[in-house]
């Protein structure tokens, strides 16, 4: 369902809520999460929130050693080998997961990569649609055989999606003028609308999905941008140092997503676009700043051709039909 004000939960938590509030009381023993990026940032956060209300964590990394030395304190964390930029490295995690035999409640794409220099992995593909969407596009649905009835699936995706639509015409900027923050917003547009169409799709098999924005936290997701920028950015001052206030810290940053795939009151939800703790209404607003998910990212006709899109590129559905 398109996100209204009507939809509004009252979650009793928001803005300054952490990971470690927002599943206080919950109980997730028994249960098993995988967090792409559970070892840096808001993911290393999540994790610690999963794994202490009980949840066992399997953690696919691309730094496997930089993600054992992060995660070493917590006892109910597996870390696995995964590139989201390389699908057969995907295939070679979901495969070695099935072989397995562990079933899966909680999937949190939290992994990202933010306004980097022009890339291009794989066939060529533009390195943040490639990595932010179509990485977790294939892992899912790899990944579908094992995930329980009422599973959640959560989209990391963020304000940024404002930047940009799906740009149907050169999604791949393959005909040149690069922009890395409209790259940038295009995946997290995609990120969005795939959760959009997974709800759709996986509802009549008692698994939802959501996607989020977690709020502007400074995180090592920051590491392409120039200090210069950072500043014109309003992230450091004249001084180079941080400005007070400007940001949600990790802990905090967490909330949502943790929010998103715990939550006793979206159990009978789906498809929605959240933000602090919230369901998030549309707001077609230019301004950044604002509050709120734009119409594009939740349009289910744009979700259905992204899927098909996704589809083609990846050679992966785990949907023979919807």
């Amino acid at each position: 369902m398109a996100p209204t004000d009507q939809h509004k939960i009252g979650s009793g938590f928001g803005v300054t809520s952490t990971a470690a509030e927002v599943v206080d009381g919950i109980d997730l023993t028994g249960k098993l999460a995988v967090v792409t990026g559970g070892y840096s940032g808001i993911g290393i956060e999540t994790t610690k929130a999963l794994a202490d209300a009980g949840a066992f964590v399997v953690v696919p990394a691309r730094r496997t050693d930089t993600a054992a030395a992060a995660l070493a304190g917590l006892s109910t964390v597996e870390v696995a080998a995964l590139d989201l930029g390389d699908l057969g490295s995907v295939r070679r995690f979901a495969d070695d997961f099935l072989a397995s035999g562990r079933a899966i409640d909680i999937v949190i794409n939290s992994a990202g990569v933010m306004a980097c220099p022009e890339t291009r992995i794989g066939p060529g593909w533009e390195a943040q649609f490639a990595t932010n969407h179509l990485g977790h596009f294939a892992l899912v649905n790899r990944l579908w055989r094992a995930l329980s009835p009422g599973a959640r699936v959560v989209a990391v995706s963020s304000a940024a999606h404002r930047y940009s639509g799906i740009r149907w015409d050169d999604v791949m900027f393959a005909r040149g003028g690069y922009d890395k923050w409209l790259a940038y917003g295009q995946s997290k547009t995609a990120n969005s609308l795939f959760a959009v169409h997974l709800d759709r799709l996986a509802r009549d098999q008692g698994v939802c999905a959501f996607s989020l924005h977690p709020g502007g936290i400074h995180t090592p997701l920051q590491r392409h941008l120039p200090r210069a920028e950072m500043i014109a950015l309003g992230i450091y001052d004249e001084d180079g140092n941080e400005v007070p206030g400007r940001f949600k810290s990790p802990e905090q940053g967490a909330a949502t997503q943790v929010w998103a795939a715990t939550s006793r009151q979206l159990a009978d939800f789906g498809g929605l676009f959240l933000e602090d703790c919230d369901v998030a209404g549309i707001r077609d607003s230019d301004e950044l700043s604002a509050k709120g998910v734009y119409s594009y990212a939740v349009d289910p006709d744009e979700a259905a051709r992204l899927w098909d899109l996704s589809v083609e590129l990846t050679g992966v559905n785990a949907f023979t039909r919807g």
